[in-house]
């Protein structure tokens, strides 16, 4: 219960990813570089999605769409956390930590249905492949994407409104880098059981449900791959998929492993460093991903580069 005479915090002051003095430059110098990487890479495959006329696929579409998620939701976290490596005072104003919060859950719940979204493509495309074009049809892509874009915009009100509704005293300093829900509700003087039960389910629906489409359309996609006859029908089945795979493992895997840990093992700092990974170290790996193990972007990427006047022109 909070005292009657508290002090209303106005502000909050973020821990960052490390408190020694020592390690804040080499520290920002390594997410510069990490955030520097996660610009240009999804910038690229936004660019190169929008430009090519041989990337105007539905797969594409939703490639796009995930890199400006990626994009949009290290920009919100990124440059606040560069600013305060070099800064003295770590502060964010009580509303631009409730915009920040909710930027973030916009993103990260929008980022999380993408993946979804694409797993049921790439099950279409390979276990349906003549009807592909049929059903995932344009307006259903502009559905779906819509989807994903309205309900993290819906989580992004419900949540923050049920974390900001609480009091916050004296003790301001939040344990993280950026304006994370658990980190901000160990603050509050109010009880916070409904804010935490809110939180409990919209993450566990989001994740379940999502989970479950990943799950059903990469088991039929396997059973369909199998049932391919020759070698190298497999190899290129199973390569129209492999990029998305080793996306939705590492994603998934990051997130399972903050909310599957033992209670006894789990704490806000082993949070931190997961949320590195999904808000920093996974958007910058994604275009990396397609890039590398997609031919179709490869070669996208070197008609740009040798005319990325012609390219332009063609819009």
């Amino acid at each position: 219960m909070a005292p009657d005479n508290f002090t209303p915090v106005t502000e909050f002051i973020l821990m960052g990813v490390s408190d020694r003095p020592e390690l804040q430059v080499p520290l920002f110098f390594v997410f510069l570089v990490i955030y520097g990487l996660t610009v240009a890479g999804n910038l690229s495959i936004i660019t190169l999605t929008m430009v090519d006329s041989r990337l105007q696929t539905p797969m594409y579409f939703f490639l796009r769409h995930l890199a400006i998620i990626n994009l949009s939701n290290s920009t919100i976290i990124a440059p606040k956390m560069l600013v305060n490596f070099l800064v003295q005072k770590k502060t964010i104003y009580y509303y631009c930590c409730a915009v920040q919060l909710g930027g973030f859950l916009v993103f990260i719940v929008a980022e999380i249905f993408m993946l979804a979204v694409m797993a049921y493509d790439r099950y279409v495309a390979i276990c349906n492949p003549l009807l592909y074009m049929v059903v995932v049809s344009p307006q259903l892509c502009l559905q779906l994407v819509a989807f994903t874009y309205v309900y993290g915009f819906f989580t992004a009100i419900l949540v923050p409104s049920c974390a900001f509704s609480m009091s916050y005293c004296s003790f301001n300093v939040i344990n993280h880098f950026y304006c994370d829900i658990v980190p901000l509700l160990a603050l509050s003087c109010s009880d916070t059981y409904m804010p935490e039960t809110v939180v409990f389910i919209s993450s566990a629906t989001n994740l379940v449900i999502s989970m479950t489409v990943v799950i059903v359309s990469y088991f039929n996609i396997i059973l369909s791959i199998l049932r391919i006859r020759s070698a190298e029908g497999r190899k290129k089945a199973f390569s129209t998929c492999a990029s998305h795979m080793m996306v939705v493992t590492v994603f998934y895997g990051t997130l399972l492993f903050m909310y599957l840990q033992p209670k006894t093992d789990h704490s806000l700092d082993t949070d931190k460093m997961a949320s590195v990974f999904y808000t920093l170290v996974i958007p910058m790996m994604n275009p990396m991903i397609y890039s590398f193990r997609n031919k179709d972007v490869k070669a996208a990427l070197k008609r740009f580069l040798s005319n990325p006047c012609k390219s332009f022109k063609s819009m």
